[in-house]
């Protein structure tokens, strides 16, 4: 992997996982986007839809609110998607590795985030005189300060993830010996209870609600089936 391979996934991974927080939050940091994106810059954007669609669902589990930590799907879902593209067939064992490896560049990413809030903090007491008068170039320059942060801690994140974890995917897929229906199966079955799980919170207490639900799980199956 060279230096030119390397620098399109990063730059894609620094402007959404900007978009995470930052700027500007028009939602394209969502895995079933970043993964897509990542996909098509690999060459194969059908492949990083479907593996997106995985970390998706695993993603609607994140509520992302306050200064609370969670992890940062933006730039975790370039490295999955960028991962599973490779791998133009589908070799057994593909979307698992994608999906590990994009879990664990979340967590690393949400610890990140945690960081760089803090420097955030530091920079701002650190011109507290100009924020308490108001002072609009002071207002800006700490602004886009942060946003440079956020960009340039996304890029970083998603150039050393991916640099060290798509070496292990191609390992581990050559020792492999899972089939790969039931690979796949269980990659949909773990995405799909851990999206459940996610909307059953949301909507468990809401009257009616469950049984709208159900009625278009059952529906969405029965289609699924027919076709």
């Amino acid at each position: 992997m060279n230096l030119l391979e390397l620098l399109p996934i990063a730059l894609l991974g620094g402007v959404l996982g900007l978009d995470v927080v930052s700027f500007p939050q028009a939602m394209i940091s969502r895995p079933l986007v970043a993964a897509t994106a990542a996909g098509a810059l690999i060459g194969q954007a059908a492949s990083g839809l479907l593996v997106g669609a995985a970390l998706e669902l695993i993603a609607l589990e994140t509520l992302p609110f306050g200064a609370s930590r969670y992890p940062e799907w933006g730039s975790a879902a370039v490295v999955g998607g960028a991962i599973f593209a490779e791998n133009s067939t589908h070799p057994a064992g593909a979307m698992e590795m994608a999906v590990l490896c994009a879990l664990a560049t979340t967590w690393v990413g949400g610890w990140t985030m945690v960081k760089l809030r803090q420097r955030n903090a530091v920079w701002a007491a650190q011109h507290r005189s100009g924020l308490d008068a108001g002072a609009r170039g002071t207002v800006i320059s700490l602004q886009l300060r942060g946003m440079t942060a956020d960009f340039i801690r996304g890029a970083i994140l998603t150039a050393i993830a991916y640099a060290l974890l798509a070496p292990v995917s191609r390992a581990a897929l050559g020792a492999w010996t899972v089939d790969a229906r039931i690979s796949r199966c269980v990659v949909v079955a773990t995405a799909a209870s851990v999206a459940g799980g996610a909307a059953w919170k949301i909507f468990h207490s809401t009257t009616g609600a469950r049984w709208f639900f159900f009625s278009g799980l059952v529906v969405g199956l029965f289609l699924l089936f027919v076709k």
